[in-house]
């Protein structure tokens, strides 16, 4: 392997143009896809094969126009004043005449004028008044009203009992990540300029938020601090900046490339910005390693630019590609959990961090080729002359000599720090994003807290009942709505039921459940139980089939699917990464203790993430003022995720002590000397990442702000407190046992010689130059 990847460095550098005009025109390609393919993302939270995605798609089918997505929009009156005050009631009926005049909205309004011509015998109105009767008032809380025109009720739109909002629900004919892009946006606008000339405030929920914006002032912030620290760490303005270029290109090869698919598979947002995150951080990080180990082998052992190149992409660059793998291999693991929404963010992902790689290994290198010797500028090849081999012996040094010599202390510490920050992980909720997961000063969570305050916390997640006829080409009869709607009226948590719709044909009809409680509380967990539970019951007894949807049904079924497939996915992918560990480390010990480190990191970011997010510690710290259940999506997604970007470290680190090994050290002399020769570049590498996760703390959806932090939190324990600590103690602690490896099995794995012992031993490393005296020639080995 480093043979191979020694002669590819040596090719681009000798030859820059031509790997860097391959690479601009794989750019100039995906640039014109995306100016000629309109980028299409989706925030459909879809699992296939739950009971409430069943539901949703039956009436894709059956009632079409029940299956489109929702829209909920508040209007709040002005100070002091009142929803039917003349001026503001004019005002919120033409607001309301404008959404449902809006493109790609259901104008309720039509269906009902037409039943209304029907008369008497419109089974709809029957229903209605059936469902109505059955119904009665509302069990509890604040009684809504309809707003009124000219007497007669607006559909969809009801007033608060103190006549201080007006709330209006709708729906628009596709889903909304179907929607055209700005539909949305454009809808609100539409009620925001008839709605002010009363007065009134609209407050959109959170339903109606656009796709997340994918760049924004706090990832532009964690890239400016990752530009700092590679400033710090490389001393030069060139090598801090070739990092930048290789992650920037890399991301814009691969979120591009996805975005150039997006109309022909379904990409969801989280996947894009997932793919950012991982493609920023790793493409800066794998492009530092290598730049770091040429400028090494440049002041410390007298090479010229071209040959430390060459061969620092054939020992650094072998790392990288393993590493690299690592993170694939774990995001990869997601495709056995057989869920689309997974298995997109797992392909996006991999194919970025796959071009991180291949970028670090060909179009460095070239870049390098026009940097040539100006990568090492005089100053320091100055600083490094007058360096002595005792002044090498840095901080670095000492802190793997104490850790060393104080191994049992560190590894108490190390096991103990991560342990105690896990605790809060076992009360760990997992819930859907709702306005409650908004800042206080964002639409979304504001009408969230009017609308909880005027109407009931149930009015922000009602859940919809599809009721079905189970006799073919039988309607159903408003007797037999009324009798399902009194049973469902009867069940613990239940507020309110309502007629919400009825095809055509009378055979499907929506039951509109309010609960009594919000979204993510665990009394509406119950109510959803309690219906599923006594809906077979009910349906027997009245010839129909009953199944619930909405926010919180989706919810518990998308918690439940990702719980009983995260063990499977957990196998499999420390199944493979371990066979990759031994492959790289030729060691039974070293695989077992990356991935027990890894349980305890991952275990910290849950912690943490459980404190910060859910019971809200420290929000202030972060700018953020919202308690709110975990995502659903995150626990896989973080630990598949995090494993991969833990076994990076776990690579560099590691085979910086195995290197020094091969080459004839001892465990302990060389569990000093790798870390000595690595610390710093993953202390380094470690920030930037961690800087680049934090960035996207910042972002205004809550999905994005979670899975932020869990990765800025997770790298920040891992590096520092797992790798940096754990990992040296516990090898002090083996010593030689650590690089145990039955004969009969080293003599059965091949040899991928990470450490570089075949390229020296083939090219040997040239004599270090006059101007280096006291340098000695290594072996091409070292990764840090």
């Amino acid at each position: 392997m480093s043979v191979v990847l020694y002669r590819l460095g040596r090719f681009a550098y000798g030859r820059p143009w031509y790997v860097i005009g391959g690479w601009l025109a794989v750019l100039a390609a995906v640039v014109a896809l995306l100016v000629t393919n309109p980028v299409r993302l989706s925030n459909e939270v879809r699992i296939d094969g739950t009971p409430s995605q069943q539901v949703i798609d039956d009436l894709a089918s059956s009632l079409p126009e029940a299956s489109g997505g929702q829209g909920m929009l508040l209007f709040k009156a002005p100070e002091g004043g009142r929803i039917d005050d003349a001026k503001v009631h004019a005002a919120l009926l033409t607001a309301v005449d404008a959404v449902y005049r809006h493109d790609h909205v259901v104008d309720t309004r039509k269906v009902l004028a037409q039943e209304a011509a029907k008369g008497a015998d419109s089974p709809l109105l029957q229903a209605q008044a059936a469902v109505a009767k059955a119904a009665g008032k509302p069990a509890s809380g604040p009684t809504p009203v309809p707003l009124r025109s000219d007497g007669q009720p607006v559909p969809g739109v009801f007033v608060s009992a103190d006549d201080s909002t007006a709330l209006m629900q709708f729906q628009f004919d596709e889903q909304t990540y179907e929607l055209p892009s700005g539909t949305i946006d454009s809808t609100v606008e539409a009620a925001e300029q008839r709605a002010a000339r009363g007065g009134l405030e609209v407050l959109p929920s959170a339903s109606m938020m656009e796709i997340p914006e994918i760049v924004g002032v706090g990832e532009i912030a964690g890239v400016a601090v990752a530009a700092l620290v590679l400033l710090i760490t490389l001393g030069s303005v060139v090598a801090a900046g070739l990092p930048l270029v290789i992650a920037l290109v890399g991301v814009t090869v691969g979120v591009g490339g996805a975005f150039t698919l997006s109309t022909v598979f379904e990409i969801h947002s989280l996947a894009a910005v997932l793919a950012l995150m991982l493609g920023l951080a790793v493409g800066i990080d794998y492009a530092l390693f290598i730049v770091n180990r040429e400028r090494r082998l440049i002041l410390d052992d007298g090479l010229d630019a071209h040959e430390a190149t060459a061969r620092a992409i054939g020992t650094a660059g072998s790392a990288v590609f393993f590493a690299g793998s690592t993170v694939i291999i774990a995001l990869a693991g997601l495709l056995v959990i057989r869920i689309a929404l997974l298995s997109t963010m797992a392909v996006v992902a991999a194919a970025t961090i796959a071009i991180a790689v291949l970028l670090a290994l060909t179009l460095l290198p070239a870049l390098l080729g026009l940097v040539k010797e100006r990568i090492c500028p005089a100053r320091i090849r100055r600083g490094a002359q007058r360096r002595t081999p005792a002044a090498e012996q840095g901080r670095a040094t000492r802190w793997g000599t104490r850790l060393v010599r104080h191994r049992y202390a560190a590894l108490a510490a190390a096991i103990l720090i991560p342990a105690i920050l896990a605790v809060p992980a076992a009360g760990m909720k997992l819930g859907l994003p709702s306005g409650a997961s908004y800042n206080p000063d964002t639409g979304q969570r504001r009408s969230y807290e009017l609308t909880s305050d005027a109407y009931g916390p149930g009015y922000n997640g009602p859940l919809l009942v599809a009721v079905d006829s189970t006799t073919a080409g039988r309607a159903l009869t408003p007797e037999t709505l009324a009798a399902v709607t009194s049973e469902l009226r009867e069940i613990k948590g239940a507020t309110s039921v309502s007629l919400a719709g009825m095809n055509e044909t009378g055979t499907t009809a929506i039951l509109s459940l309010v609960p009594g409680s919000g979204p993510n509380d665990d009394a509406t967990k119950d109510l959803v139980t309690a219906v599923r539970d006594k809906s077979a019951r009910i349906g027997r007894a009245h010839n129909a089939t009953l199944g619930i949807t909405g926010f919180t049904a989706l919810a518990i079924d998308v918690s439940d699917r990702l719980a009983d497939v995260l063990p499977l996915y957990v196998a499999v992918v420390l199944g493979l990464s371990l066979i990759v560990l031994l492959l790289v480390f030729r060691s039974l010990l070293v695989p077992v203790m990356a991935t027990l480190g890894f349980l305890l990191s991952v275990s910290a970011a849950f912690g943490l993430t459980t404190a910060v997010f859910q019971w809200g510690w420290m929000q202030s710290l972060i700018g953020i003022d919202a308690t709110a259940p975990l995502v659903s999506l995150l626990p896989v997604i973080i630990t598949g995720v995090l494993y991969g970007l833990a076994m990076d470290y776990q690579m560099f680190l590691v085979t910086s002590m195995r290197e020094a090994h091969v080459h004839g050290e001892p465990a302990l002399k060389a569990t000093v000397t790798g870390f000595a020769r690595a610390s710093s570049v993953i202390v380094a590498a470690a920030t930037i990442m961690v800087s680049v996760f934090a960035g996207f703390v910042f972002n205004a959806q809550p999905m994005i702000k979670q899975a932020g932090f869990a990765l800025a939190v997770g790298i920040l324990v891992d590096a520092f407190v797992i790798r940096m600590t754990l990992i040296p103690a516990t090898m002090a602690l083996a010593r030689e046992k650590a690089w145990w490896i039955p004969g009969w099995l080293d003599r059965l794995l091949p040899d991928l010689d990470v450490e570089g012992d075949k390229l020296a031993q083939r090219i040997p490393l040239p004599h270090p130059t006059p101007a280096q005296p006291h340098a000695t020639a290594r072996k091409a080995g070292t990764t840090g």
